[in-house]
């Protein structure tokens, strides 16, 4: 199976759209400073100065919707976070060759989180860092190198994870170790078994090479691959054949995690099972870059043994603070509850809608995860797609495009959302939908 190219429908391009002569300055100070490889969204990219709550703010003063960005998932600055952050720094900043009461706490409470005895916490600066890790443990503890993911998918950015990270497109080589599976609900997964199978047939084609399975690993909303989050317990039986074959289960929680599903509080709660490492990132600092996994005693318990582990910023105590005041408050403010019946509100809207704009064609997701795939005349319509991230960023609403034909908008709006910022945000859809099927 040959990657896909999965670059942002609603990608800037120079020269589509006329800007502003300080736009085009910034854009022009960009490129010198910082070279050709960063990329920038939207049609008319976008400069802000101030974030607040679910709000951005641009250098004019004018307020955005932020519907997209799942990093600052209890919403900008939150003042519990940025205190702690700031308390700590004024206290003490150092890593994990030191005892310290922090990273405990903070793994104490992160680790009652899960539904079972899940063994052990380590810590990292990002989700690509904690991928990275997994992927070394798993290794260790297998034997083997082969990696099956989804043919959409993305893990991080370090070498060795954007070999299996195939949404990073075709001109990032894939290893060959690595073995693409269609997403669930993809030609060659469908119905309840589909998954498995495709999961069953990778390891074999891996072991038709001399390849042994190290891990599966998948994003359990499967975001990249244009959110399918599926019936509960189609995950189970793939789970149970990598472990059959000798490797282990990885549940990428980076997007799902943290109470965003609303239904559970981790993205493969939903599916009845337990993995054998959880890597986390982007919303459990709220923005403070800090990122780990949590792993079963026995399967890092070699990888413990014989590689030391340490990262300089990895677990650090303003870290530890900022992780750890995100935890509190998703549990103080009953945010999961909130992800939960914001996003039902969303879903009716959503649905609302769809029966107005065939365009709309298919809504997946739970909670404040969600995917609307947009068709015209039954197929994929990714020229429509960036038509409508264009025309909701053009009406003060941020959100983004994903999946294979890169035709699915993707909803993510911060887990503090109310119930009038949802209801903006179906009125400024309906108007874009209107404008885009007019």
């Amino acid at each position: 199976m040959k990657p896909v190219d999965t670059a942002m429908a609603n990608a800037f391009v120079a020269g589509k759209v006329p800007l502003s002569p300080q736009t085009e300055q910034l854009i022009s100070d960009r490129a010198r400073l910082l070279g050709p490889a960063y990329r920038l969204m939207y049609e008319e990219p976008l400069h802000f100065v101030k974030g607040e709550g679910v709000w951005l703010i641009d250098a004019n003063g004018r307020r955005y919707l932020d519907a997209y960005n799942n990093v600052t998932s209890l919403g900008h600055c939150h003042p519990a976070v940025v205190e702690a952050i700031a308390r700590q720094a004024g206290i003490l900043a150092t890593n994990t060759r030191y005892l310290q009461d922090g990273i405990l706490q903070l793994a104490e409470t992160l680790l009652a989180t899960m539904p079972e005895e899940p063994g052990h916490m380590m810590l990292t600066c990002t989700g690509s860092e904690a991928n990275d890790l997994a992927w070394r443990i798993a290794r260790g503890f297998s034997g083997g190198t082969g990696i099956v993911v989804t043919q959409t998918a993305y893990h991080g950015i370090t070498d060795a994870v954007a070999q299996y990270s195939p949404s990073l497109g075709p001109s990032v080589d894939l290893g060959r170790h690595v073995a693409l599976v269609p997403a669930p609900g993809d030609p060659g997964a469908e119905g309840p078994d589909g998954f498995a199978e495709a999961v069953e047939y990778a390891i074999a084609g891996l072991r038709r090479h001399g390849i042994r399975p190290a891990m599966l690993i998948v994003d359990t909303m499967f975001t990249s691959d244009g959110v399918r989050a599926g019936p509960t317990g189609f995950l189970a039986p793939a789970v149970e054949a990598i472990r059959r074959a000798g490797g282990l289960f990885v549940a990428d929680e980076v997007q799902p995690g943290f109470a965003r599903t609303g239904e559970r509080f981790w993205g493969f709660q939903r599916h009845g099972v337990m993995p054998d490492i959880v890597t986390m990132g982007k919303p459990m600092g709220n923005g403070h870059p800090v990122a780990g996994i949590v792993v079963r005693p026995q399967v890092v318990d070699e990888f413990g043994r014989n590689a030391r582990y340490f990262n300089t910023f990895g677990g650090n105590t303003v870290s530890c603070a900022a992780a750890l005041a995100v935890l509190n408050v998703i549990a103080r403010d009953g945010l999961q509850a909130n992800s939960l019946a914001m996003g039902q509100r969303l879903m009716e809207g959503l649905r609302s809608l769809a029966g107005r704009y065939p365009i709309l064609a298919e809504l997946r997701g739970a909670g404040l995860m969600i995917g609307a795939e947009i068709r015209s005349g039954g197929q994929p319509d990714r020229e429509a797609t960036a038509r409508i991230v264009n025309g909701m960023r053009a009406e003060g609403v941020l959100i983004s495009s994903c999946g294979k034909h890169h035709n699915v908008l993707k909803i993510r709006p911060p887990l503090i959302i109310d119930a009038a910022q949802v209801d903006l945000f179906t009125e400024t859809l309906g108007r874009v939908l209107e404008g885009v099927s007019a």
